[in-house]
């Protein structure tokens, strides 16, 4: 009995002491959680909204890099910082200098193209946009011979050749814009619907230039592109580049763009039909066809070597501090331009005053935890974006964190202040395990996951975040636009209609304090800063899945253990 008895007593000691330990750990989680929730709570819309009136406003005229407004945006940033607590991101500055040159460009105002039917005359920038990466006072191209390459694809993986048999020396390449999977809605070529990079003019440039070219034309189609031809001829006749020591001679003389409608009328004089070529293009076993005609133009250049800067802020982690998270929203725009409806500012309140107020209340909300996180959480919001994503390659290429240490990077660019919505569209959904981590967050705040209905834009390869994604740091892109929680899908995907066709790029996307409903933004933000507090708590990295053209760049740099954890 006396045995019982010690027996009983060990046990309802054995027992209390659990229970005070579950209690203590309940507590402790709950004055954790209460922490967490005091950083959050520091996100508000009054502070986002002070931050996008600031940013978009005419004051900081456009923030065009080299320019006034490029001072004042900067400086701004980095004093917003400052007052955090957050120290300077890059080797302990907030200054990231990115070498650049600006490239004004005065082509010939008559571009003209020789047939065997007589000559055709296009005019700059209405039919025809030329430009030229070349830094070099002159260009001049003559009688270089035109060739229809369809898509100017170059895709072993999809067996893809559109320069097989051509030998491109020397000629000027007429190519499409998107990719063929777009072209002929064929879910079996490339990603069907969805852009791949194949689809960018950027990488239809790269290739051109790779096969020997002269010079590349892209054709330009609305739906295929995601912009009108309007865009492209706000920004023609001054370019950015990042400083090359040989001075970019390596790219093609002429890097440009001809309407839908010129294009047939090229083809036609060409004795071609346009329609017919383009639906064949978009078959596997195309063949690309010279087109009997040559190209001549003249472009002057006046040539400007400057310093832009990115702008970065650190909160550096505790345990595993040499490992980041970063969060990238880039700050420039277009500056002052044409002038339309009597305004040349073009403020880029939505693209993208709104995202570096995202950026900076999740800064905020990390420089108030009261414990800081295991890994180190980097904010970069770089320069030149507008240019080509001209900031954020140089930072890859120029990174505080190795790319092997970079678990992951979250970036947001054109959000228009729309209200709040029940959907968080993920562009580039199905790529890596990101988007489990959105699904969680955006399920705790009501909402639901899908992926981006306009994929054939190929806005994943058009913001900076791919910088980082090239690079095999698995990349999010995502915000709630698709399903407005009180007007629903129709009305909210309308507003997107409207922002694409009559504001992007244009004076108009500027602040009104009329229209302007902070609320979505308000929630995108306090959900990005979840998704990151969590990554930057956790040990395991996420990786990239199965069809991403990403996943291999990635486990080339870095191994996984069957725990899920990732070493260098």
């Amino acid at each position: 009995m006396g045995k019982l008895k010690t027996h009983m007593n060990n046990f309802f000691f054995i027992a209390s002491l659990v229970c005070c330990v579950l209690i203590g750990l309940s507590t402790a989680c709950e004055v954790k959680q209460d922490k967490l929730q005091n950083a959050e709570k520091s996100i508000t819309e009054e502070d986002l909204e002070k931050h996008v009136r600031a940013l978009a406003s005419d004051a900081f005229e456009g923030r065009k890099p080299f320019t006034e407004g490029e001072k004042k945006t900067i400086a701004y940033i980095r004093e917003a910082f400052e007052r955090m607590g957050l120290p300077g991101g890059y080797r302990g500055e907030y200054f990231q200098d990115v070498p650049l040159v600006e490239v004004t460009i005065k082509p010939s105002e008559d571009i003209r193209i020789d047939t065997e039917e007589g000559p055709l005359h296009f005019r700059y920038p209405d039919e025809v946009i030329a430009s030229t990466q070349r830094i070099a006072e002159k260009i001049e191209i003559k009688d270089s011979e035109l060739v229809f390459a369809g898509y100017g694809i170059v895709a072993p993986e999809y067996g893809w050749n559109d320069y097989e048999g051509l030998d491109a020396e020397g000629k000027t390449v007429v190519v499409m814009v998107n990719d063929p999977g777009f072209a002929s809605q064929d879910s079996r070529l490339f990603k069907g619907n969805a852009m791949t990079y194949y689809g960018r003019w950027t990488y239809k440039y790269e290739e051109a230039a790779r096969q020997g070219a002269l010079g590349v034309m892209v054709v330009h189609e609305t739906g295929a592109a995601g912009y009108p031809w309007s865009v492209l001829q706000n920004s023609a006749g001054s370019e950015l580049y990042l400083q090359a020591e040989d001075h970019y001679m390596s790219r093609c003389a002429l890097q440009g763009w001809i309407t839908l409608e010129a294009a047939k009328t090229l083809f036609a004089k060409a004795g071609k039909d346009f329609d017919s070529l383009a639906a064949s293009a978009s078959r596997p076993g195309f063949a690309s066809v010279p087109l009997g005609a040559t190209i001549s133009l003249t472009m002057e250049n006046t040539l400007k070597r400057n310093v832009s800067r990115n702008v970065l802020a650190l909160c550096p982690g505790s345990d595993r501090a040499d490992e980041c998270i970063v969060y990238t929203a880039h700050w420039d725009h277009l500056g002052i331009g044409p002038e339309i409806r009597g305004d040349s500012i073009y403020n880029g309140c939505a693209d993208n005053a709104c995202a570096v107020a995202w950026l900076l209340e999740i800064a905020e909300a990390f420089s108030q935890l009261q414990e800081r996180p295991s890994r180190s959480v980097l904010f970069i919001a770089p320069t030149a974006e507008e240019s080509g994503l001209l900031g954020s390659a140089y930072y890859a290429a120029h990174p505080v964190f190795p790319m092997a240490k970079t678990v992951a990077v979250m970036n947001t660019d054109i959000l228009p202040l729309n209200g709040p919505m029940k959907d968080v569209t993920i562009t580039g959904y199905g790529q890596s395990e990101l988007d489990d981590y959105v699904e969680t967050a955006a399920r705790e705040q009501g909402r639901y996951v899908m992926p981006d209905p306009e994929a054939h834009n190929g806005m994943y390869y058009r913001s900076d975040h791919f910088s980082f994604a090239r690079l095999g740091v698995p990349a999010l892109f995502a915000k709630g636009c698709n399903d407005h929680a009180e007007h629903g899908k129709a009305w909210a995907r309308q507003k997107m209609k409207e922002y694409w066709e009559n504001h992007y790029h244009r004076p108009s996307d500027e602040f009104d304090p009329e229209s302007a409903d902070l609320r979505g933004l308000l929630l995108d933000t306090k959900l990005f800063f979840n998704i990151g507090l969590q990554l930057s708590m956790e040990e395991t990295f996420p990786a990239w899945k199965e069809g991403s053209e990403f996943k291999a760049v990635r486990e080339k740099n870095i191994k996984r253990d069957v725990g899920g954890k990732f070493s260098p």
